[in-house]
Parts: C-alpha cells; sequence; structure tokens
C-alpha cells in the first residue's frame, strides 16, 4: 500500500519537482493549492488536490485525521511581501498551525519536512569560511527572519518528527526570478550591482526535491540542513556559465550599488498602492550584495546520504535546454 504525502506549495516551481520526486518514490501525492492556483502544468499526473486553511488549527486538523498523511513537506510560503508581520503570518504562524495539527496523527505522523531558506541563516560578512548549521542565524530581509522564526516555532512543538531543509539559491525548469538574469543575458546584456568580490552557491531544483523526499523516509529527526551543490562560485559563475551555453556576447556593466538602491526605493514607492511587490526592491538588494553566501553541506551528505548529481555546469545545461524548448527565451 502506498504511504500518503501531503505537499504544500505544490503548484509552485519547487511544489512541482517534489510532486514528480514523490511519485518517482512510489508516494501518493496530495497538492495542497490555493483556489487561484494555476495548475496547467500539473494535468495529467496521478495526484489528488487539497485545499488547505492555513489560518485555522481546526480546520487543517479535520483535513489531516481524514486522510491521516504519515508524511508532509510543507513547502508553501511568500518569498515577497509588503510587511514584515505578512511575511511572519504565512511563512511562520501557517507553518506553526500545520504542525499543531498534523500532532493531532500522534505516532501516525511519521515525518514533517519545513523547506526553509538559507536566507534564514543570512550571508557571512566576508569571503572567509561557509555558513555551517551552527552558525549564528544573522538573517538580513524579513523574509529571512520569517523563515527562522518559522523554524523557531516548529522546534517548540514537542514530538513533531521534524527535518528542516535550508536550500541557498535555487535554479531549475520553471524558476522565475533568476531566469531575468538568463533573459538579459539572452539579450546581450549582463549587468552586475557593485563591483566588489562574492562567493555564491546554487543548489539545482532536482537535487534539492530529491533530498526533501529522501529524508521522508530516514531516521534523521530534529535536524537542520544547509544544503547547495557542494560547490562556491564566484560573481561571475553564473553568467560566465550563461553566456557559454546560448553562445552569446554581452555587455558587461556594474551599477553602483547607491544608484540601484535609490532604485529599489523608487520601486517601492510606485508599488506602495498595488497589492504587488516589484522584482527590485530593498529585501532584495540586501541579498544581492551580501558578500559570502556558501554553505558547508558536510552534514547533510553524512546524515542523509545527500550526493548532489548537478553541478552549475550541469544543471544549467539543462534548465537553459528546457526554457528555449519551452520559448522562454
Amino acid at each position: 500500500m502506498k504511504k500518503k504525502v501531503l505537499i504544500t506549495g505544490a503548484s509552485g516551481f519547487v511544489g512541482y519537482h517534489l510532486i514528480t520526486e514523490a511519485l518517482a518514490a512510489g508516494l501518493e501525492v496530495y497538492a495542497a493549492l490555493r483556489p487561484s492556483s494555476n495548475v496547467k502544468h500539473l494535468e495529467g499526473l496521478p495526484i489528488q488536490y487539497v485545499n488547505l486553511d492555513f489560518s485555522s488549527v481546526d480546520a487543517l486538523k479535520q483535513e489531516i485525521e481524514e486522510k491521516k498523511y504519515p508524511y508532509i513537506i510543507h513547502a508553501a510560503g511568500i518569498t515577497k511581501a509588503k510587511t514584515t508581520d505578512i511575511y511572519n503570518k504565512v511563512n511562520a504562524e501557517y507553518s506553526r498551525n500545520l504542525a499543531q495539527a498534523a500532532m493531532s496523527l500522534g505516532d501516525g505522523l511519521e515525518k514533517f519536512v519545513f523547506v526553509s531558506s538559507l536566507a534564514a541563516m543570512g550571508p557571512l560578512k566576508d569571503l572567509s569560511g561557509e555558513i555551517e548549521e551552527l552558525s549564528s542565524a544573522r538573517p538580513v530581509t524579513s523574509y529571512g527572519k520569517s523563515k527562522l522564526l518559522a523554524e523557531q516555532f516548529l522546534k517548540e512543538i514537542p514530538g513533531l518528527p521534524l527535518v528542516v531543509i535550508r536550500p541557498t539559491a535555487v535554479y531549475g525548469p520553471r524558476e522565475k526570478d533568476i531566469f531575468i538574469l538568463f533573459k538579459s543575458i539572452s539579450r546581450g546584456l549582463e549587468p552586475y550591482i557593485g563591483s566588489f568580490p562574492q562567493q555564491l552557491s546554487f543548489v539545482y531544483v532536482k537535487d534539492l526535491a530529491g533530498l526533501i523526499v529522501k529524508a521522508l523516509g530516514s531516521g534523521v529527526i530534529n535536524k537542520s540542513y544547509n544544503v547547495s551543490d557542494g560547490e562556491v562560485y564566484g560573481r561571475y559563475a553564473l553568467g560566465d556559465l550563461t553566456k557559454n551555453l546560448l553562445h552569446k556576447k554581452t555587455f558587461k556593466f556594474h551599477l553602483p550599488v547607491g544608484a540601484v538602491d535609490a532604485l529599489a526605493s523608487l520601486m517601492e514607492m510606485m508599488y506602495r498602492g498595488s497589492k504587488d511587490t516589484p522584482a527590485l526592491n530593498k529585501e532584495k538588494m540586501a541579498e544581492l550584495t551580501a558578500v559570502n553566501w556558501a554553505c558547508s553541506i558536510k552534514n547533510v551528505k553524512n546524515d542523509l546520504g545527500y550526493v548532489p548529481r548537478f553541478n552549475l555546469e550541469r544543471g544549467l545545461t539543462e534548465t537553459l535546454k528546457w526554457y528555449k524548448t519551452n520559448h522562454w527565451l
């Protein structure tokens, strides 16, 4: 008999890949979606849809007790919001509500995997060292702070069979933020903010999804893991590889940090009356101008047998091919 897994945020970029990995692992997948979610890319997959009210522990408990999910992957959340309160409500409070409801299953709940972010730890201030799981958390954005708060909430729930996964910058087919750089390079432009050295890290979405699904059946509980492809890249690595793979020559230029910061402030003012958040904002600036996002994956390799299959070049080769095939580029 197949085991059930509830996957929240299932219609999103990472959610889609979690679904395909879970199906490949022989699990019965229940995809939690918003009523307004676009599910066209999920059509034809042997999954069942679920609508969850994350604001109500009682409503969540009713759903969970009815289906009796032994596995829950909580990947839902928001990366852009108008206020800190919204970040905290959706990313932290709703996560706690789901976990509290899941505890109604008692021993029937075998694993609760929370998809956090390396942003919860925050970057290092210089180029020495890598972000470790036991490093002091210094998130530089409200998003990162809300993910850290969610982790703290979840760790306070007695008996929760919790595993926290903190991916660094995730890329792959269907991703839309890093895609902005790919699109710019395809048009011959290669912009950078400032000219300072940086250390960056990336993880291909298939490696991340495979790790998360593998964690469900592991004996690991109450552990947190930083996740990347295990490599450390300079600030130009992504652009250089993309140019080579697209066979493009670009005009590379460096924008003054102050000018871009002012533009981010202007964009926030322009969007003040809108429900949307601009792609460039003060929050994003804090991440884009951070010096060191390198992280150690020693613990996740030792505990969960994580072996990344995709370095940046291999992952980009597959990603860019998908974007071109699907007419994104």
